[in-house]
């Protein structure tokens, strides 16, 4: 099994490319608080480049920005390559299988909802007055 689960706000904008063969690819990094306080009591915090492919990357690029919190759910992946010194690196990469928006869209400075939401007169419906006998239970 090859699971990985992180909750985190990106660092940066999402930057969104398509391969040569035209699929999407959506690149971001998030930062990820841990559980526990270190030794001067301080939380400390990872930082984990992430990788989205296909509609999913799409609708990332589209909608996600720098400071909003997501939820990951990915595998681990590692490759090699030769940096141009010819030594041979090795890369682990997250490779998101789901991606949860976890910023509600009133806090992302949504215009549209906004001024939808103040538009939109709340009133509560009136209720009629029943006898508990009447009632089926």
């Amino acid at each position: 099994m090859n699971k990985v689960i992180l909750v985190g706000n990106l660092t940066r904008d999402p930057e969104l490319t398509e391969t040569p063969n035209g699929i999407a690819v959506c690149r971001f990094a998030i930062a990820v608080t841990r559980d526990y306080a270190n030794s001067e009591g301080n939380r400390e915090t990872d930082f984990f480049n992430i990788t989205v492919w296909n509609k999913q990357a799409e609708n990332c690029g589209k909608y996600l920005k720098k400071g909003n919190k997501v939820g990951i759910v990915a595998r681990l992946q590692n490759r090699s390559y030769e940096d141009k010194d010819g030594i041979k690196r090795y890369v682990t990469d997250i490779i998101a299988n789901e991606v949860e928006f976890l910023t509600p869209k009133s806090a992302q400075g949504d215009q549209e909802t906004e001024e939808y939401t103040s538009s939109v007169k709340r009133e509560r419906p009136k209720l009629e007055e029943m006898d508990d006998n009447q009632l089926p239970f």
